[in-house]
């Protein structure tokens, strides 16, 4: 059963108060030598090379973020898509204008390919966000005493060719489901 917590930022948030990740790509599989016809397996391997890097992209964006400096917003606009992107959107804007700042970063800690349907890829992901902080205008955390400090979250994106990732996120949302995070 899944625990909803919307979209990226908002799940930034809930991540955030879930999030802070990084790590470099995963290497996509090799490509053959010879000109032959990829199978489903390859393909598989292709979508979830390309869902990992582009959420390992994400956080890196996200623990670049400034939130008193919306220029920095753009990066993680540009690996979302739909109503993802603007649930970020609301999301970054909302602490922008009302003084909220974050200081520490997201660590990607672990990833599990879940599914491929055709271009859309999932992937459980487990995310340290132990050292995140929100603080309000007024000087106060936004972090719950209770957080864990490592969250389990779906992350699905679509293929595009057009990114350099080779991904758009689609949704990224808090999980009980998937494998257990360490």
């Amino acid at each position: 059963m899944f625990v909803r917590r919307r979209h990226a930022v908002a799940a930034l948030v809930a991540a955030l108060l879930l999030t802070s990740g990084c790590g470099s790509p995963a290497s996509p599989p090799a490509s053959p030598t010879t000109a032959t016809t990829p199978s489903p397996a390859d393909s598989d391997a292709a979508a979830f090379a390309a869902a990992e890097a582009t959420y390992r992209a994400y956080v890196d964006a996200l623990n670049a973020v400034d939130l008193a400096d919306p220029s920095t917003f753009e990066p993680v606009y540009a690996l979302t898509t739909g109503e993802i992107l603007e649930s970020d959107r609301k999301a970054l804007s909302a602490y922008n204008s009302s003084g909220v700042t974050i200081s520490g970063r997201t660590e990607v800690r672990q990833v599990f390919p879940h599914s491929v349907d055709g271009n859309v890829a999932e992937l459980y992901v487990c995310i340290d966000v132990s050292s995140v902080t929100l603080t309000n205008a007024d000087g106060q955390s936004m972090v719950p005493p209770d957080r864990d400090p490592v969250q389990a979250m779906l992350v699905t994106a679509e293929r595009d060719t057009q990114l350099g990732t080779g991904a758009r996120l689609i949704d990224v949302v808090a999980t009980a489901e998937g494998p257990t995070c360490d």
